[in-house]
């Protein structure tokens, strides 16, 4: 089994920034070369894509609504994967949340991804 456990959400102002991270364990989680993805779930709405990236780092793929705003990277000795958010706009706020794809390939829906965090509150004021 794999736990992965957000944090860094909080509230901020329109135009700020703020920085998710992830942490990952469990026996199983090192043992693929994994994909890990960044989702977020606004009220009332389904739950969408953000970012994903691959095991090297080397591929990432960003929803086209947070392109050039939002960077996410990983640092595999530490089993934790971020999420870097910038110019913070209201349409931003969501629970955020972390996921472990264990196949091959950059995947944008939830469906293709194994294991979920609990998710974290990210709240953008106007």
């Amino acid at each position: 089994q794999v736990q992965l456990v957000e944090s860094g959400g909080g509230l901020v102002q329109a135009g700020g920034s703020l920085r998710l991270s992830c942490a990952a364990s469990g026996r199983t989680f090192s043992r693929y070369r994994n994909v890990m993805g960044w989702f977020r779930q606004a009220p009332g709405k389904e739950r969408e894509f953000v970012a994903a990236i691959n095991w090297t780092g080397g591929s990432t793929d960003y929803a086209d609504s947070v392109k050039g705003r939002f960077t996410i990277s990983r640092d595999n000795a530490a089993n934790t994967v971020y999420l870097q958010m910038n110019s913070l706009k209201p349409e931003d706020t969501a629970v955020y949340y972390c996921a472990v794809r264990s196949a091959y390939g950059l995947g944008n829906k939830d469906h293709e991804y194994d294991y979920w965090g609990q998710g974290t509150q990210v709240t953008v004021s106007s």
